[in-house]
Order: C-alpha cells, then structure tokens, then sequence
C-alpha cells in the first residue's frame, strides 16, 4: 500500500512537472521588456479580434526581470514568451538551461531608436554623447581628475545648453532600454576625455557606466508612460525611452538631436542616429501546441500585417528588418527553431 502511494506520488511529480500541465492554464503569459510591451499588446489586440482565443495577459517587468521570470523553469507557472530590448545574455541562457527550458526561438523583431525627449512646451537641445555623460555620470573629468558629478544645471556642461536644472527620467537597472542607454551613450561619452581612457580596466568600466544618484538623473520604473507623464507636467524635464513612445506622443513631446541627429524611422533604419538598438521576443518552445492559442499567436507576430514595412507594428514606430532578414526570422520562428547563439547550438 505504501509502495502504491509512493508510486502514484512520484508519477503525479513528473505530471506536475510536464509541459502538458501548462493546459491548466488558458491565456497566454508574457513578461520583459517595456519597450516592447507596446508592439505585443498590439499583435494581442489583433489576435484577439481574429481568433476566439482570449488576448494574452502582457506584463511590463523590464528585459532583465522578464528573463529572469521566462527561465524560471516550463510548465503552466512560467510564462511561454518574453519581450526584450537587447539580446539575451549568455548568463541568462544558462539560467534557462539549468531550468529546463532548453528549447527557445529567438526572434529579431526591428530596431528602436532609444530617444531622449522634452515636452513642446520645453527647450529642444542638440546634445553630444559626452555632454549626456558629463550630465549623467556618477564621477566626471574635472581638470584632469575623475570626481563626483559637479553639475547642476545643463549650461555648466556647455554655455550653449539651456540655463536649467539637469532634471532627466530615465530607466532602472533591471530595463534593456537602461543597458542600452549605457552601452550606446555613456560608455561612447566617456571615450572622449582623457583623464578617463587613462583609468584601468574595473575603474574604467564602473566610471563609464555608473549613472548618478545625487537628484539629477531619476529613476522612474519600468513604465514609460510614467515619463510621458512627467514630461508633460515639467517642461524643464527630459526623458529617456523607446523611439515608439516618442512616436505615439508627438503631438506633446518631441526629441533631443543627439550628435546632430533625431530619431526617425530613416535615421534609426540607415543607422545615421547612433542610439539605436534591437528588439526582440523569445519563445518558449515546450509550450507550443500545449498553452492554447500560442502558436497562432507567434504567427501572429511573425505576420507581414505585424512586422512588414506597412505593417501595424511600423505604424506605432518599430523599424522593420530588410525583407531578407525578416524572411529568415519568420521561417525560424515558425518552425519552433533552437537559437544557436550560445554553446556551438
């Protein structure tokens, strides 16, 4: 007797654990990044109105904090697909493994120019990589030595900046968009002063990419709508997001030149604005054909409507792949193909 309850007990175990037990569960789950959050709630409304599925449930968590949710194991307590402003990680792939969810899609979806606006109302700048660093930075060059951040006001950087408070919102650590922001613009701004190419490795890494935490630069979550709002309420104020948010509030906002260049679908596309970044979704491939409605879902996303040039993706900002490259994403995806960027896979 005790033997056949510890035989079933072992067998209910293995259920619980596989990935037919996501049928539990009847709604999709997606997490990650809030850059993308916008493009997947759009292919959500459209997948909704096509199919009698119900719209998946869509979570903003950031790109790191989604990976850290997708790789927490398969199974209806997991969510089958994540968004992401940057690539995954070799850590977070490992993560992944060691959970079992050892069979991901990886799908480049576009390129987003990573735009700093202000509202109408506000003063527009034309502003230099190493000008956002020397406003950002935790430690700056001042007379040939790095110390802590001195500036307050924009025209202490440079007298042709306005005569305002330094006043930016802009990304957690755990955002994609936060990475990326540091990569494209702080770690490039700080290449410009001596005093700084001078340091040695760890000192020059955690100067070049430590943002400050004295008042001017304000961490505002992982809802850029937050930032919408608070530029809009502060004309003094600049913000830091995806192009799309720019986009889809034009008529109040509008951007920051960056080295001479605004964001645009030209400029981001030829590569002329230099903060531009990839966008992608991840999917969990265990979950196809268990969690209902998630492969018409991917192919959904994969569509031409959704990632086409004229697609409604484009129209809310996203910068569409060549049409060989999107191809390729399309047939790899569609057919549940491994991403094979990491151990020789």
């Amino acid at each position: 007797m005790i033997k056949n309850k510890l035989a079933v007990a072992a067998f209910t175990g293995l259920v619980m654990a596989a990935p037919t037990m996501a049928e539990a569960r009847d709604q999709i789950r997606i997490v990650g990044s809030s850059t993308v959050f916008p493009y997947t709630q759009a292919v959500s409304e459209e997948y909704a109105n096509k199919t009698s599925f119900s719209a998946p449930v869509v979570e903003s968590t950031g790109t790191g904090g989604g990976m850290k949710i997708f790789c927490q194991g398969v199974g209806s307590d997991h969510p089958d697909m994540t968004g992401a402003s940057r690539a995954m990680k070799k850590s977070e792939y490992e993560l992944c493994q060691a959970n079992g969810v050892d069979n991901i899609s990886e799908a480049l979806l576009g390129y987003d120019g990573l735009s700093i606006a202000v509202s109408r109302k506000g003063e527009v700048m034309d502003i230099s990589k190493g000008q956002l660093y020397l406003a950002l930075a935790a430690e700056v060059p001042v007379d040939g030595k790095v110390v802590a951040n001195p500036y307050k006001n924009w025209s202490e950087i440079d007298s042709s900046l306005p005569n305002e408070p330094i006043q930016v919102f802009g990304p957690p650590p755990t955002s994609g968009t936060r990475d990326a922001f540091v990569e494209l613009v702080m770690e490039e701004g700080c290449g410009e002063f001596e005093a700084i190419k001078s340091l040695d490795g760890d000192r020059h890494k955690e100067v070049c990419s430590r943002m400050r935490q004295d008042g001017p630069f304000i961490e505002a979550g992982e809802n850029d709508n937050l930032i919408v709002q608070r530029l809009n309420a502060d004309p003094s104020a600049f913000g830091i997001f995806g192009y799309s948010f720019l986009y889809e509030n034009q008529d109040t906002l509008q951007a920051v030149k960056v080295n001479g260049v605004a964001p645009n679908e030209e400029t981001i596309a030829s590569g002329d604005y230099g903060v531009s970044r990839p966008l992608f979704v991840y999917v969990k491939n265990a979950h196809r054909g268990v969690i209902p409605g998630l492969n018409e879902f991917v192919a959904e996303y994969m569509s031409e409507a959704a990632l086409g040039p004229d697609g409604y993706l484009a129209e809310r900002g996203l910068v569409s792949l060549s049409d060989e490259k999107r191809a390729e994403v399309q047939d790899a995806v569609l057919s549940g193909k491994h991403m094979g960027r990491f151990m020789g896979q």
